[in-house]
């Protein structure tokens, strides 16, 4: 039995309408008995879902045919110049679209698109390859597009210069070298990262309370059981007096990722261990994945919310879906529906896995906002894509129309996409400061 400390008397948690399964966790010590009361707002829950649980990741079209567009660039621009055998060439051009598609073909004969079910050095050699596919496209690119530049302004000797047979496929070498550090950063122990959010109205009680958030853990072949052991090992050692995971916390199956995800259940921290779904959740097993998130001893919150009471004094807590759910015949965040019974002079938090709708929350009176989803853009350069696509924000603290939104970098990756350079990893140390405390 999970030996987990909470603070007795002190918490209470609500369910509200649109959760999907049972409510009190499966593991249930005395002391997290004892100190929560469950209050069900008396709507019915969603019905397990059918057909959806062994479901298979979107096959992400848009992402295949930009590779083969890429792969088709490189063929032409940096392959078939070579000066090598035909069939030697032929077979490098088939390498190339291989690497293009590696996604494709290993999820037809092992695992998923979202979790390939290869040994983690296939893994990250395919994902080290399709890196070095994007880097040597953007390079080349950049170099044809001087190339013409100069050839309009009509410096022909800089244009030899770029014209030499080498400097393309040496390009390569050095996406190739990127692509390695990239890879090696993406499956390294992320770092501690200390933030401190001022909230107004916080209350003296709350002032100085830590919150441990992680995010887009993404255990998996990849990232496995002691790698997610090492993250937990570093939260616990910072001493939390909550821990919130900001979803995506696997890719897989629960038969696959049992062992992976068993450590979540060594967490520490005062009031004990939040979850919230991100998108990942939904792309396996859903429902049997919020039963074995209960089962490590977390709080699973779907639309719903938790209030913590310190000296008379309270917080509030809310967690919301992700928007894919509707797709899974799940209920779509409703911020409305989670903040039903809430302590209306408390402060809210927000555990919402993607910061997209961060403008609209703020509309409703939520004082900080926690996301990750992002992964802080995984590459230099490539985040301001990864900005567009989420509303304008990528990564770190954002004021936004009167509330703070913080989105983490991630503690891991989807193993598609196994790449940071120079975008770190992090676990995330948030301390709550009143503004009583910051004008003294």
């Amino acid at each position: 039995m999970v030996a987990r400390s909470h603070r007795a008397d002190a918490v209470s948690w609500h369910a509200c309408a649109g959760t999907a399964s049972p409510r009190r966790p499966l593991a249930d010590p005395p002391a997290l008995a004892h100190g929560i009361h469950i209050a069900d707002h008396g709507r019915p829950t969603s019905p397990r879902p059918r057909g959806s649980l062994l479901f298979h990741a979107p096959g992400c079209p848009v992402l295949s045919v930009i590779a083969v567009v890429l792969a088709s660039f490189l063929v032409i621009r940096v392959v078939w110049p070579l000066r090598l055998p035909v069939p030697v060439r032929l077979l490098l051009a088939l390498a190339v679209y291989g690497m293009a598609l590696h996604h494709r073909i290993v999820a037809s004969f092992a695992g998923t698109m979202a979790s390939p079910e290869i040994p983690a050095l296939a893994i990250a050699t395919l994902g080290t390859g399709f890196i070095t596919l994007l880097l040597t496209a953007l390079f080349v690119l950049a170099l044809d597009l001087l190339t013409l530049l100069l050839w309009a302004l009509r410096r022909k000797a800089a244009v030899a210069v770029l014209r030499r047979p080498m400097l393309r496929p040496g390009a390569a070498g050095v996406a190739l070298l990127l692509s390695l550090y990239g890879t090696w950063q993406a499956m390294a122990v992320p770092q501690v990262r200390q933030v401190e959010v001022t909230i107004a109205g916080l209350p003296a009680a709350f002032d100085g309370y830590r919150i441990l958030q992680l995010t887009d853990i993404h255990a998996s072949r990849l990232l496995t059981g002691d790698w997610v052991a090492q993250v937990v090992a570093a939260g616990n050692a910072q001493h939390p007096d909550l821990v919130v995971i900001t979803g995506d916390l696997v890719d897989g199956s629960t038969t696959a990722r049992a062992d992976d995800v068993r450590p979540l259940a060594d967490l520490r921290a005062t009031d004990g261990v939040i979850a919230i779904t991100g998108n990942h959740e939904y792309y396996s097993q859903y429902y049997d994945w919020m039963q074995a998130f209960r089962a490590l001893d977390m709080l699973v919150l779907e639309n719903s919310h938790l209030q913590l009471r310190r000296a008379g004094a309270a917080l509030t807590i809310v967690g919301v879906t992700d928007p894919v759910a509707v797709r899974y015949l799940q209920p779509p965040p409703d911020l409305d529906v989670a903040l039903e019974g809430a302590d209306p002079s408390a402060p809210v938090i927000l555990l919402d896995h993607r910061p997209t709708a961060a403008r609209a929350n703020a509309t409703r009176g939520v004082a900080l906002q926690l996301s990750g989803h992002t992964h802080g853009g995984h590459i230099v350069g490539m985040d301001q894509l990864v900005r567009r696509a989420n509303g304008g924000f990528v990564s770190g603290l954002y004021q936004v129309d009167g509330m703070q939104l913080y989105v983490s970098n991630g503690a891991g990756l989807w193993p598609g996409f196994a790449s940071r350079i120079g975008v770190p990893s992090e676990i995330t140390v948030i301390t709550l400061r009143s503004v009583r405390n910051q004008q003294q």
